[in-house]
């Protein structure tokens, strides 16, 4: 066997010498020669074996290989190898055909020295009996060359290890990406490594994480704060209409005509809230107070309208549905899974603070937050994402762009299914604002799931860069597949066989189809692995501690943190004390007053500004 067809570790400078002498002696290095050729394909005749007949493996599907053409090289990726004769003899040579797809071609600079150029698209197409080669490392570099873009490296490529597989990462961010595969191929890990990347590169970048497994915030210390159920405050008048209403029914089909008594009243608590003593008064005009609008108001305020609206005589065929609307609200109100919504006894007008400590304005050196959502009961999950989901578009826009924040939405199917009678409306109309118009604003979407077949196509048609990694399903590689340029559709023939970490990578943020391995991270800053740790059971299986998984099953306050819900809502004190609602953030100080009325324990609850 030729010398030539042996790989070897040398210098750049021996490596560009080597290449130009085995230009030069191109006879000895024919690896085939092409037989047949199309638009899009050719076809290679070879020898599976040398004249010794020892097999050389030159030909392995997934590589690339190149045509010389002269002043060009063709590139092309090798898709499926086979004999016309579907037989194999151990004597003498065995002829095969190998099948390739064109990819695009490659130049040498203009320069001596210079670095080859690639570009995608044929000019000029192979001809019948061209010589076929092992393809060069400088060309094989030339081919993902990204031409000066801001790039990040985030693996190596499959065919070459020696390689850095590099990104644009402005490109992959601006005009959002995704990332699918199935359940244990390391996508999580590709996630984790791919913000790190991105952190490095981008330090203006927030990040935002919907996490349903709460598993990326240990993948992050240093990076991440941890937002749950017990630490969010997220007060219930920032929900629009629709998103209260989906808290309130519980995830249920919602009755109209309750919805349409909180469409009436609601802007009249909130205008009680900002005007009292004004009673049910609304103003008209540029300023009027809408059901959508994020002001403040006060669940009493809403209470005492249902209740003035039942009094009147001609709501008397309106009552039942009242009534069932004032337990709603009460049940709600007093459910403690619901702390995060309605656990502030002092309503004030916090959106300044609750949107610095969510999307991270000034982030102090920590630009990730991780909402853990495996808390959360699932009934009021759709609604919060709502809420983030708007509300990250609305700061990117009324920052002028100022502001760059990424959404990354782990298991995006559940947000955006593919049924649109599936799922909740407002959170899949928040995330498709964002996927539509988000770039120009400077804000970015990423999406990862395991089913991209059941993800809704609108959102997925608008991420302009994949990162497809080991997908089974025939429903889900077709999806993958309808999204990948003709000219590189053989590559996703090995998304089922692909091993850990690997991935195809195509669209607007690499130069052209590239299969690469992902970087390895630490052991301690994979995804998941504090949780896995921490769940590994016991040899005996007996320290399970039954009682404190009833008391989280139950999420129910102890005795002396409870309130009865008419005793948190105390009407003539709030609109009576001037101190109830204070605009600044006030040192706090225990209220002994409201608390010895109420039976609480000292600093409980009762906090009142303490006037300097």
């Amino acid at each position: 066997m030729p010398s030539m067809f042996v790989e070897r570790e040398v210098s750049v400078g021996e490596a560009t010498s080597q290449e130009r002498r085995n230009r030069e002696q191109s006879d000895k290095r024919i690896l085939g020669n092409v037989v047949q050729c199309d638009g899009a394909r050719a076809t290679i005749g070879a020898y599976a074996d040398d004249i010794e007949g020892a097999i050389t493996g030159l030909w392995t599907v997934g590589k690339m290989i190149s045509i010389n053409l002269g002043s060009t090289r063709t590139v092309g990726l090798v898709y499926a190898i086979g004999k016309s004769d579907r037989a194999w003899s151990n004597e003498g040579q065995n002829p095969i055909e190998v099948s390739i797809e064109l990819i695009g071609e490659v130049r040498d600079g203009a320069e001596p020295g210079a670095k080859p150029v690639f570009d995608r698209g044929i000019t000029t197409y192979p001809h019948i009996g061209a010589i076929a080669h092992r393809i060069r490392s400088r060309d094989l570099q030339a081919v993902y060359d990204l031409a000066g873009r801001h790039s990040i490296t985030i693996g190596t490529l499959s065919q070459d290890e020696a390689i850095d597989a590099n990104i644009a990462i402005d490109d992959v961010l601006a005009r959002h990406f995704a990332i699918v595969g199935t359940t244990g191929v390391g996508k999580s890990t590709a996630v984790s490594l791919l913000l790190r990347k991105s952190i490095e590169a981008r330090p203006d970048l927030r990040i935002l994480i919907l996490d349903p497994h709460n598993e990326f915030a240990a993948s992050l210390p240093e990076y991440c704060v941890r937002v749950d159920s017990k630490t969010l405050d997220l007060p219930f008048w920032m929900f629009r209409l629709e998103e209260f209403a989906e808290v309130l029914f519980r995830g249920r089909e919602t009755e109209p005509e309750e919805v349409d008594v909180l469409r009436d009243l609601i802007p009249a608590a909130k205008n009680l809230y900002r005007n009292p003593g004004s009673g049910t008064y609304l103003r008209r005009g540029s300023d009027a107070l809408t059901a959508d609008t994020p002001v403040p108001y006060r669940i009493a305020d809403l209470i005492k309208q249902i209740d003035e609206r039942m009094g009147m005589l001609e709501s008397k065929n309106d009552r039942p549905t009242l009534k069932s609307l004032k337990t709603r609200i009460e049940s709600a109100a007093s459910d403690p899974r619901y702390r995060f919504m309605f656990n502030s006894r002092l309503i004030e007008d916090t959106i300044h603070e609750t949107i610095g400590n969510i999307f991270r304005v000034p982030n102090h050196g920590r630009p990730v937050t991780c909402f853990e959502m495996a808390g959360m009961p699932s009934e009021v999950v759709n609604s919060v994402c709502s809420v983030l989901a708007r509300l990250a578009f609305d700061l990117a826009l009324w920052s002028e762009g100022r502001l760059r924040l990424l959404l990354l939405c782990e298991e995006a199917h559940r947000y955006m299914p593919a049924d649109p009678r599936l799922g909740f409306a407002p959170t899949r109309h928040a995330l498709s604002r964002i996927a539509k118009e988000g770039r120009k604003y400077g804000c970015y979407l990423g999406v990862v799931t395991q089913r991209p077949g059941e993800l809704d196509p609108t959102i997925l048609s608008q991420c302009s860069t994949f990162f497809a990694m080991r997908l089974a399903n025939e429903q889900d590689q077709a999806i993958i597949r309808s999204a990948i340029a003709d000219s590189s559709a053989s590559t996703l023939a090995f998304l089922s066989s692909m091993g850990q970490r690997e991935a195809i990578a195509f669209g607007e943020g690499v130069a052209t189809t590239m299969r690469l391995k992902f970087e390895k991270l630490a052991q301690e800053l994979i995804p998941g692995t504090g949780t896995r740790e921490q769940a590994v059971p016991s040899e005996t299986g007996e320290d399970v501690d039954l009682a404190a998984i009833v008391e989280r099953l139950r999420n129910v306050p102890k005795p002396q943190q409870q309130m009865a819900f008419a005793e948190v809502v105390d009407t003539a004190r709030q609109a009576g004390d001037p101190d109830y609602r204070k605009p600044a953030a006030p040192r706090m100080q225990p209220d002994e007053d409201f608390d010895t009325r109420y039976g609480l324990k000292p600093a409980t609850f009762g906090m009142r500004p303490q006037n300097d």
